[in-house]
């Protein structure tokens, strides 16, 4: 029988060891833990150690993922990573990723940026690849090292953000209705300003003086980005619950862009959905980008909120703005 569905084989999850604390932060920047608490639901975040780069990151995930799925490197044939800080601007982390997992040369693998969407983009990609039926197995994997793109002078940005790297083995199968249902992707480029890195692209490369103007770290219109990100999370998490024909109350746990735990309340309320089906995790993480995903998916499996026959509804938003939904039967 043709395989007729991409199902997920395995997920893990990296975060470095370091701690760092709200009461922290607040030694170096004109801020509290209740100030950054009651604004975002943050705690903590996790930040990482020297010389460890976000394709390290995502190595530590993806070999969760593997020994999870009881998939070896060797038999991985796509390879993708979303991130938006890659070890370097070319090549890409995907590649760095391959050689230190020992995934085969004749793997295809690239990255995807799509900001804090790029991991439902990457799922979404690597999915459509694998129906394709040119591809039997594919990694992907969502990681961050965000503490390299932020100013930790800047209090609007440096309390939200942390590192962190989650990945999922994804394959082939032949039993319909299970695995990825289907997704619903979109962007409003009309938004870039609202949340961008401005220095550092061919737009505007790097020199000594856009980097002391701090060209090269993250530009947020907080109260801006709010309000869009609650408007395009509700509205891509009806279209796809629409699409399928199930209503809100059908899915058993929602796993949103760990950015704000005020974000994911007002989620809770338009949906009509107790925050006991969300899973939360900003609180000890903070956000991490591409990363936050499918590591909140790697927690909430290995807790038992993810059990068979479920449906999850993943959905997240990130500049661009991009945004997006999806839904996977297990």
């Amino acid at each position: 029988m043709t395989p007729s569905s991409t199902v997920i084989l395995g997920t893990g999850a990296y975060a470095p060891a370091r701690v760092v604390t709200n009461e922290e932060l607040s030694r170096t920047v004109e801020t509290s833990d209740e100030w950054i608490y009651t604004r975002t639901g943050i705690r903590e975040r996790r930040i990482a150690g020297p010389g460890e780069e976000t394709s390290d990151m995502g190595v530590q995930a993806a070999r969760r993922a593997l020994a999870d799925a009881g998939v070896s490197a060797s038999e991985i044939d796509l390879l993708v990573v979303a991130t938006m800080t890659a070890d370097m601007p070319m090549p890409a982390a995907a590649c760095l990723i391959q050689h230190k997992l020992g995934v085969p040369t004749t793997a295809a693998c690239f990255d995807v940026n799509a900001a804090c969407t790029g991991f439902v983009y990457a799922l979404d990609t690597a999915c459509a690849m694998l129906t394709s039926g040119r591809y039997k197995k594919a990694l992907v994997i969502g990681a961050e090292k965000l503490s390299t793109v932020i100013d930790w002078k800047d209090r609007t940005t440096c309390v939200l953000f942390g590192d962190g790297a989650g990945a999922v083995v994804v394959g082939l199968s032949a039993k319909p209705g299970l695995g990825l249902l289907g997704t619903r992707l979109g962007s409003m480029g009309e938004s870039t300003d609202l949340l961008c890195i401005p220095g550092g692209g061919s737009a505007a490369p790097a020199t000594p003086a856009s980097i002391s103007a701090g060209g090269h770290f993250m530009k947020m219109k907080g109260k801006e980005v709010f309000k869009l990100a609650v408007r395009v999370m509700d509205e891509a998490a009806r279209d796809i619950l629409e699409q399928h024909g199930l209503r809100a109350d059908q899915i058993s746990l929602v796993i949103p862009h760990q950015a704000n735990l005020r974000i994911i309340e007002a989620i809770s309320q338009y949906l009509e959905l107790p925050m006991e089906r969300f899973f939360v995790n900003v609180d000890r993480y903070g956000n991490t980008s591409a990363a936050s995903i499918p590591l909140a998916l790697d927690e909430a499996r290995r807790a038992g909120r993810i059990k068979p026959g479920d449906v999850t509804l993943l959905v997240a938003f990130g500049a661009g703005l991009t945004y997006g939904s999806a839904l996977i039967r297990w």
